[in-house]
């Protein structure tokens, strides 16, 4: 894959994401993506991706901007960096109670790219910087 690819692939991954169109995003991906969860674990699998977006989009409403997305002359690797405009719509596991709060926070992300679709994806965001956000 090119680097152009790579980058294409990415852009319309993230555009599919603020789109809300979860067809188009699974489809970006490997049938055994690797995500590494943020201060979390790692799950495989596009049916465990599928799950984990599904508990997001209940829980959360989130658009993302300020997209730069870099990519390896190879095609293999790339990166984004971000800010995520969110809304806080129900409360999720062990984190604090829900009441539609607003928070913006800077975020990045990792792939790695097999076959013309993400294989891994690795989310980086402060946490903490997210719980003071909807704490306040």
């Amino acid at each position: 894959m090119s680097q152009q690819a790579a980058l294409t692939l990415i852009e319309n991954y993230y555009a599919a994401f603020n789109n809300g169109d979860m067809d188009t995003f699974l489809d970006l991906l490997t049938d055994d993506v690797i995500h590494d969860i943020n201060q979390g674990k790692r799950d495989i699998g596009k049916e465990a991706f599928t799950q984990f977006m599904a508990c997001m989009n209940s829980n959360y409403k989130e658009q993302l901007v300020d997209m730069v997305i870099m990519a390896s002359t190879d095609g293999k690797r790339a990166a984004a960096e971000f800010v995520v405009l969110g809304e806080y719509l129900k409360t999720d596991d062990g984190l604090p109670e829900a009441q539609g709060q607003k928070y913006r926070l800077p975020a990045g992300a990792f792939f790695e790219i097999r076959e013309g679709k993400v294989a891994r994806i690795t989310n980086y965001y402060n946490l903490q910087d997210w719980i003071a956000q909807v704490s306040a």
